[in-house]
């Protein structure tokens, strides 16, 4: 008879592959992926736009550098491809390599040779390829549009009507109009079927007002916890452990730039806190209306 042997099930029991990504969720957890393969080449334009400023600009920088450095030495390659160059030998190609990728054109240093002509000609279709390419990038980096949609770091639950109701503030601290502002709020769990089969699921939080024609100030997005309600019968505990998330989206149209623009959040069951308010923001004095933000993310118990 042949030996008994077991072999692990697909997907069960095998060595992970190498890291590929480190994931932020929020401050505190984070999440590693295995087995993608993706090359930075195949999403340039994706690095482009989220890479830090500083990092921008020294790869550019460094490209730069490099470009030049290379058709300088494709410039020495040919027999006195360079006319009055000065100084000799690598750095006065280089220096003409910079003043013809960038179209300056001096006048001193011109190529002198039909292969100087044909390096020159391929360099500035190059340069002006690289100069439009670099102008489209800054441009998209600086057009795109950033939300500064602040939300209350602790989220309350307090009865309102005769009715628990969960609510979350949220204020546009750029102070300008998000017009037809839309709120999406929802509830991420574990859950497991009937049949044992584990998943996060998310279930949707309906808002008694998920709609703001015109959000300048502050918004305040509530939620009722009826017998409907995923979040009835639920308690701190319970929802620590299904590890349960929630979350919450806004976006809508800025006033100002006619871009759509939106900013979210999630907070952990430790910042859903029962029987609390938050503390006042408005007052009067002198005739005048006054916010005060600094107590924005403020909570007292009831």
């Amino acid at each position: 008879m042949p030996p008994n042997t077991t072999q692990p099930s697909c997907g069960e029991a095998q060595e992970p592959k190498p890291p590929h990504r480190r994931l932020s969720l929020d401050e505190n957890r984070h999440v590693v992926t295995h087995g993608l393969k993706t090359y930075f080449w195949q999403d340039i334009y994706h690095i482009a736009l989220t890479v830090g400023w500083p990092m921008f600009f020294a790869v550019a920088a460094l490209l730069f550098l490099l470009l030049n450095f290379g058709f300088a030495l494709l410039y020495l390659l040919g027999h006195h491809a360079i006319a009055n160059q000065s100084p000799e030998g690598l750095l006065g190609a280089f220096f003409f390599s910079v003043e013809t990728l960038a179209t300056v054109g001096y006048g001193d240093m011109h190529p002198d040779t039909i292969y100087g002509h044909t390096i020159a000609t391929f360099e500035i279709f190059v340069g002006m390829s690289g100069i439009a390419l670099t102008t489209g990038m800054i441009f998209a980096r600086f057009s795109r549009p950033h939300a500064r949609i602040l939300f209350a770091r602790r989220v309350v639950v307090r009865p309102i009507d005769g009715r628990m109701t969960l609510m979350v503030r949220a204020t546009n601290a750029r102070q300008n109009v998000i017009v037809e502002a839309k709120a999406r709020m929802r509830l991420m769990r574990s859950e497991t079927s009937p049949e044992g089969f584990f998943l996060r699921k998310v279930h949707d939080l309906p808002l008694i007002r998920d709609q703001h024609p015109i959000f300048l100030l502050g918004w305040s997005l509530m939620h009722v916890i009826d017998e409907e309600s995923p979040l009835f019968g639920q308690t701190l505990e319970s929802l620590k452990a299904s590890g349960a998330e929630l979350m919450l989206m806004v976006e809508g149209l800025d006033e100002t730039t006619a871009q759509p623009m939106q900013a979210r959040y999630a907070w952990p069951p430790e910042l859903i806190l029962w029987q609390h308010r938050y503390v006042d923001l408005m007052y009067e004095r002198d005739g005048e209306t006054h916010l005060d933000y600094g107590k924005f993310h403020d909570v007292v118990p009831l």
